[in-house]
């Protein structure tokens, strides 16, 4: 027999060791300093990243890291992307979306590359890499760095995958902005209790 937990209880449980309280600390990263974080930085986040649980050992995550005038790619295609679907787009709404690939210092975009496998279907390739990022993410609070996981249309865009040389067959999972936090999403209660069931 388990003892019931409250919230409050989940909390304290939350910051209890330094893994539960960057779990506990992680949120959306609403606004960026322009200070990029260092190659150092970036390739431990990606090292952190591909420490996540991979059936098969299929290593099916991929990253493309943008910093720089490199944004610019993603920028151009954002904006070509959007008047391919809206054809009457007006500019200064192009202009908004080409400021998107702006948000951040740097760009980690993340995308999955599923392998036909007798024993890992391509939902399991495409999980694993969402836990890619949900390390790189915590490994980011743990430097004292902001994320914000961005998708949208582009996400799903053939335009915006070839610009980014990412094979039309594989999947884009997040645009990871990536930096110095200024801003960040307010705390939200997590509450587990009404979504489990002890059987």
């Amino acid at each position: 027999m388990y003892p019931e937990m409250t919230p409050a209880d989940l909390s304290t449980l939350d910051r209890s060791s330094p893994v539960r309280a960057a779990i506990a600390a992680r949120r959306s990263t609403k606004r960026f300093s322009e200070q990029p974080p260092s190659r150092a930085q970036i390739e431990a986040l990606l090292q952190a990243a591909v420490c996540a649980p991979d059936h098969g050992q299929l290593a099916p995550w991929r990253f493309a890291v943008l910093q720089g005038d490199a944004r610019g790619l993603f920028a151009d295609a954002l904006a070509d992307a959007l008047r391919s679907r809206m054809p009457e787009v007006a500019d200064d709404a192009v202009a908004r979306e080409r400021e998107k690939a702006f948000r951040s210092p740097v760009l980690v975009v993340v995308s999955a590359h599923a392998e036909p496998h007798p024993k890992v279907p391509v939902v399991e390739q495409w999980v694993a890499v969402g836990a890619a990022i949900q390390n790189l993410w915590l490994a980011a609070v743990e430097m004292g760095l902001g994320v914000a996981w961005k998708t949208g249309n582009a996400a799903y865009d053939g335009r915006v995958k070839r610009a980014l040389g990412i094979p039309e067959e594989d999947a884009v999972i997040g645009f990871l902005h990536l930096g110095v936090p200024l801003a960040s999403a307010p705390p939200r209660a997590p509450e587990a209790a009404s979504r489990t069931r002890w059987l």
